[in-house]
């Protein structure tokens, strides 16, 4: 049985919408129980003693950020840490598996170098220091040089869609591991009626950062969201069970917000592909009391999806 599992929780939108007439203090009050979720984690990784902090998490959950939150706070507590990507681990773009139709399949677990991975963990387990490698996405290869880390006795967070298949760590000893997986635990109801799962809230999310700061067409998002789903199910999702800690990255305040950015979206994409998902989206964040995104602290998680 997990350590810490939280159980998601469906709240009526008419009650946030009260809580958004306070404004910032209802933002404040947000930000600090994310922050105290953090914090409370770090205290649990410290307590047990673990060195290595294997993090996933779906789409646009903020497990990057949240990652290098968690480091935060450890060193706020008196220790020592540091984050790596299980993205500087790829193989070259010859190694690369491949599916059916000849193209390279990223998400697949044997595109990472498991074998490097557990070397430098276990390194790190043993010296406190290692030589990471560097992955160039321009160019799809490692770079020639690797960089150093030293952490002493300090805990390593990597994070990665593959970071709780048993697999990334089978050489590793056991009781040096704390396993997080990130994921929205705070679904919306109307009427007693779940209109907006965790899901659909990492889809706007991703809508509203690949729009509006990565230069990316709605329709791109909207035609790749399946297939995002579809290997989360198989490659992160199954093994949330494995996680000792459900971290939860949901921000009641947050439909508020994205509510300013989706619901303009209407219309947007009429007669082409994804129309009809988008006017759905639009229509339900349309629901929700709009708050400025400039009302968002700079230093929030959000920032990763909202500038």
């Amino acid at each position: 049985m997990p350590a810490m599992w939280i159980p998601k929780r469906l709240v009526e939108i008419s009650l946030i919408n009260t809580a958004a007439q306070a404004g910032k203090e209802f933002i404040t009050h947000c930000e600090y129980e994310y922050e105290s979720r953090v914090y409370a984690a770090a205290g649990e990784i410290l307590h047990l003693g673990r060195r290595i902090v294997m993090m996933s998490g779906p789409s646009a959950s903020g497990k990057t950020t949240t990652a290098h939150q968690l480091a935060k706070a450890i060193r706020a507590r008196g220790g020592q840490a540091q984050v790596i990507s299980m993205d500087d681990f790829f193989k070259d773009l010859e190694e690369y598996p491949r599916l059916p139709d000849g193209t390279k399949d990223y998400e697949n677990i044997t595109a990472v170098d498991l074998n490097t991975l557990q070397q430098c963990l276990q390194e790190l387990l043993e010296t406190g220091r290692t030589m990471l490698p560097e992955f160039d996405f321009l160019t799809e290869h490692r770079k020639a040089q690797r960089r150093p880390l030293e952490l002493q006795d300090g805990v390593c967070i990597v994070e990665g869609i593959h970071a709780l298949n048993p697999q990334t760590t089978s050489q590793l000893p056991a009781d040096s591991i704390y396993r997080v997986y990130v994921g929205l635990r705070e679904e919306y109801s109307k009427g007693g009626q779940r209109v907006l799962p965790s899901r659909d809230i990492r889809l706007a999310r991703r809508l509203v950062r690949d729009y509006k700061y990565r230069g990316h067409s709605l329709e791109k998002t909207l035609g790749m969201w399946p297939s995002v789903c579809a290997g989360e199910d198989k490659y992160i999702k199954v093994f949330k069970p494995q996680a000792d800690l459900l971290l939860d990255t949901s921000f009641s305040y947050e439909i508020c917000v994205l509510a300013g950015e989706i619901t303009p979206l209407a219309g947007k994409l009429e007669g082409r592909p994804g129309a009809e998902r988008l006017n759905e989206l639009a229509g339900i964040f349309s629901l929700c009391r709009q708050m400025p995104v400039e009302w968002v602290p700079a230093d929030s998680m959000l920032r990763e999806f909202l500038g």
